[in-house]
Order: structure tokens, then C-alpha cells, then sequence
């Protein structure tokens, strides 16, 4: 495996608002990634977009934590860096989920765009499986308005949805498993339903720089993954030492409702 080029990532990056496809791990090791998802479902129920993964699972802690991840994360928001949240994003086979054109940044209330978003790839990653579209350089545009409904198929919270966005200037992201693409958090996105025949499982995480504060309480929390931390804004999570302790199973829920409030209001 080639060594991350920090310098192409960061061009890319500033140009185009993402970066997509790096090779983060061979198949053979998303693929043990992945079981090690579905035996913990089989138990626990559905994982699909449940707040800090990495709190209630090891699998998910280990994954954002290698180096190849927050060696690209570096090279786009510098070598301090908390990690802010970690979901899996799962659309069930011939599932009419989707995900509207939105920018991650409009609930979350972050003083700063000093933020990337990572989506690893578990599973394949095609048109036909709903892969991410991305409009690059739309992360140079500024805020657009979004519109907020009540879709139970959109999987986002709010159903927060950018209307008017140019089909014609979005590009198809496609990832092989072990393949993730990276995203600024005022990259207009999208992601269609899933008419393949298997799950499109993807981790969804999102990474910080320390300066960054949340402005609509203080409440929330992150892990320190590399450099430091020299401004204490937040508490600090802990990373999952074993699989659904019963301590992270609780503790996850108050982070889960905590989530839906902050990302809930705008």
C-alpha cells in the first residue's frame, strides 16, 4: 500500500472540498471489520447511525485511530486533532433510504469549519448502492438554506435537504471496501437509494480541530487522536474497551439524546 501523498490530498482538499478514494485498508480486513459489525447487531440490534460507535464497540475505535486515517486528517486540518463522532451509516439492500443534498456544518454548532469528515467504506460503495456525490468546491460558497421535513426514507435528522442543487456538477464518489473519502463540512452532498442486492455499510467519522468550540452548550465531548489539546473546550469520551459494556451502553444513550438535541435545533 502506497504511502498517503499529503500533498495531493491537501491540494484536492482546498480545491474541491473532499478527497476521494484513499486506501485506508485491504478488503480482507473491511471485510473483518464488517463481521465483527454484524455479530455485534445479531446481539445488540441495529447500529445504523447511533451516536460514538466507538464508545460502545472496539472495531469502530480501532478503525479511526490508524494511522493512514489521521495522517490524511492531518494534512487537512493540522496535526492536533479530537475525534467528534463516530456512526455507521447503513442502507439495508433494495432499502429506499437516500440522503439529500445538505452541508454537515448547519446544525451542528461549531464556532469554526475546522472539521473533516471521514465515510470508510465496509462494503462495496457503487452508483447502484448509494455512494456519496459530492459538488466540488461547493465548500467555497458559503451556507445554502435548507429546508427541513419529515421523510422517513432521508436519513438525515431533520430531512434537511438544499433544493436546486445542479445534478450535472455532482460527481459520484464510488469506494471499494477498506477505500474512504474525506469531506469538508460545507461540501453539498448527496447519496441516492440502495437497489443492489447487499448492505452499503459505511463509518461514518468526524474530526476536529481542539480550537473549535460548540456554541449551543457545553456539554460535549471528544477524544484527543493526535497532537494536543491546548483550549479544553470539551469533556472526554472513553473509547471502548470491550464490546457493549454495560456502563457504555448507558452512557451512549444520554450522548445519543444529547446529539438529537444539539443536531435537532437550529
Amino acid at each position: 500500500m502506497q504511502e498517503i501523498d499529503r500533498s495531493a490530498i491537501q491540494t484536492a482538499w482546498q480545491r474541491d472540498g473532499y478527497v476521494s478514494p484513499i486506501q485506508i485498508m485491504n478488503e480482507e480486513d473491511a471485510r473483518s471489520h464488517r463481521l465483527r459489525l454484524e455479530s455485534v447487531e445479531k446481539e445488540f440490534g441495529s447500529l445504523h447511525y447511533r451516536t460514538k460507535a466507538h464508545t460502545l464497540l472496539t472495531s469502530p475505535w480501532e478503525l479511526v485511530t490508524l494511522p493512514r486515517v489521521l495522517d490524511a486528517v492531518e494534512a487537512m486540518i493540522g496535526p492536533d486533532i479530537l475525534l467528534f463522532n463516530v456512526t455507521y451509516i447503513i442502507k439495508e439492500a433494495h432499502s429506499p433510504s437516500h440522503v439529500s443534498w445538505h452541508q454537515d456544518l448547519t446544525y451542528w454548532g461549531l464556532s469554526d469549519d475546522t472539521q473533516v469528515s471521514m465515510w470508510l467504506a465496509l462494503s462495496p460503495a457503487t452508483p447502484e448502492s448509494g455512494c456519496m456525490r459530492m459538488v466540488p468546491g461547493s465548500h467555497k460558497q458559503g451556507v445554502f438554506d435548507h429546508e427541513t421535513s419529515d421523510d422517513d426514507t432521508n436519513v438525515l435528522l431533520q430531512s434537511q435537504t438544499v433544493q436546486g442543487v445542479a445534478e450535472e456538477s455532482a460527481v459520484m464518489c464510488p469506494l471499494k471496501p477498506g477505500e474512504a473519502s474525506f469531506h469538508h463540512g460545507w461540501t453539498l452532498h448527496a447519496s441516492m437509494p440502495n437497489i443492489s442486492d447487499d448492505r452499503r455499510i459505511g463509518l461514518n467519522v468526524q474530526f476536529i480541530a481542539p480550537h473549535v468550540r460548540q456554541t449551543k452548550h457545553d456539554r460535549d465531548s471528544v477524544i484527543l487522536v493526535r497532537g494536543e489539546d491546548r483550549f479544553g473546550h470539551y469533556a472526554y469520551d472513553r473509547p471502548a474497551m470491550a464490546d457493549l459494556e454495560p456502563e457504555a451502553v448507558a452512557r451512549q444513550k444520554e450522548l445519543e439524546m444529547l446529539y438529537v438535541d444539539t443536531a435537532g435545533k437550529a
